[in-house]
């Protein structure tokens, strides 16, 4: 007698289809009945097959519905909230656009708007909601990029109801949101736009998108100037753009005391001392000074950000511009520096991930009182020590 072929019960869409669609038909009615999600979703694909405008109204059903709701939602039901709204983000992008992308985008702007009403009532501290709308971002962007003047006018009106929101989304759209899509919405919004921080942000990150760089100048406000990590990217933008006196005067204006800078550089009185500068505003002061030509100045202040900050980024650049031969003798004297440190751990830190393992150890010896002050990784200086530089290790772990 032949025998009969096994099926296999490992769960697989190959696996699946020799139930039959009736049978299938029956264990998804059984399944949605206790999970809302899979009905929704069940009820999303039978509507497109129905078609476009059919898809597009179920999906608008369940944005009101969520619009309208004011229930608070608790953490254990933030995850089903979620994987609801992508479920539906999902058909937007993958049944809706493909045969109606100028009502998809509209639907989808739609789809955006829900999120400053889920915030008030989603108890979220983990980020995942806005973090759910900021990886839709590029999807609403390359979608109103590839739709005709409706589309994007849909985009701008949305962009002008809420500019704080967009200007976040803006940023995680990434490539999506490319330098033609963003001149286009620069163009068409309101001049209005600029009345405000959020609206001022807002047209910052487009001008940024459509690489405008004076435009992006202009929306920089003087107290903004004046902060030197704002200062800092300014003068870098400008750097690119081979504008080299620019970039220095926007490094000065942190520099200068006034009341617009005061509490970003100053504190309350001007009077107290030199301005409080930030590592962003020296990195971006030696790319200014390399520029100028001063290139033994960029070198003098790496080494002095070393000397105080024991960094080994800025070691490592200092010593990458030196002649052959040359750096051997700066590092000797930059471990001899280290050593002296009064910050004992910035000193073993910088020792043992350069590797100097020898200079570390000296180090542990020469100062054993801070050696042995408890540390979470003296633990690993120790283990890395132990076998070449045992009583070094032993300092370390005591």
């Amino acid at each position: 007698m032949a025998r009969q072929s096994r099926l296999s019960t490992r769960l697989s869409a190959a696996s699946l289809v020799h139930l039959g669609a009736p049978r299938l038909a029956d264990l998804l009615i059984e399944a949605g009945a206790g999970n809302a999600n899979l009905k929704r979703r069940l009820r999303l694909e039978l509507a497109a097959e129905a078609g476009p405008d059919v898809l597009a109204l179920e999906i608008d059903k369940r944005i009101t519905a969520l619009a309208a709701a004011r229930t608070r939602v608790s953490w254990r039901k933030r995850g089903e909230l979620i994987e609801d709204l992508n479920a539906h983000l999902r058909m937007i992008m993958e049944r809706l656009s493909p045969e109606a992308p100028v009502e998809a985008l509209a639907v989808l702007i739609r789809w955006f708007d829900l999120y400053p009403g889920l915030a008030a009532r989603v108890k979220d501290t983990r980020g995942e909601l806005p973090a759910a709308f900021e990886a839709a971002a590029p999807d609403l962007f390359a979608l109103a990029e590839a739709g005709g003047d409706k589309a994007l006018q849909d985009l701008v009106d949305a962009l002008e109801r809420r500019p704080q929101d967009y200007g976040r989304w803006i940023s995680a759209a990434g490539d999506a949101l490319g330098p033609v899509a963003a001149r286009r919405l620069l163009e068409s919004l309101d001049a209005s736009a600029r009345k405000t921080p959020a609206g001022r942000n807002l047209l910052r990150r487009l001008a940024d998108r459509a690489g405008d760089l004076d435009l992006w100048l202009s929306l920089v406000t003087p107290e903004q100037a004046g902060s030197p990590d704002i200062a800092a990217d300014i003068a870098r933008r400008l750097l690119g753009a081979g504008r080299v006196a620019e970039a220095r005067a926007a490094l000065e204006a942190p520099l200068r005391p006034s009341p617009l800078n005061r509490r970003w550089t100053f504190g309350h009185n001007p009077k107290e001392g030199a301005p409080r500068l930030t590592p962003a505003w020296e990195a971006a002061s030696i790319d200014v000074l390399e520029a100028e030509g001063s290139r033994q100045e960029a070198q003098d202040l790496r080494w002095s950000l070393f000397e105080r900050d024991l960094s080994a980024p800025v070691l490592r650049d200092y010593l990458s511009r030196l002649p052959d031969f040359d750096d051997v003798e700066a590092l000797d004297r930059a471990f001899a520096h280290a050593s002296g440190h009064p910050d004992f751990e910035a000193a073993m830190r910088l020792l043992m991930d350069w590797p100097a393992h020898r200079e570390a150890a000296a180090l542990v010896l020469a100062r054993p009182r801070e050696a042995r002050q408890a540390r979470p990784i003296a633990a690993d200086w120790a283990s890395r020590l132990a076998q070449r530089y045992p009583e070094a290790a032993d300092a370390l772990a005591s």
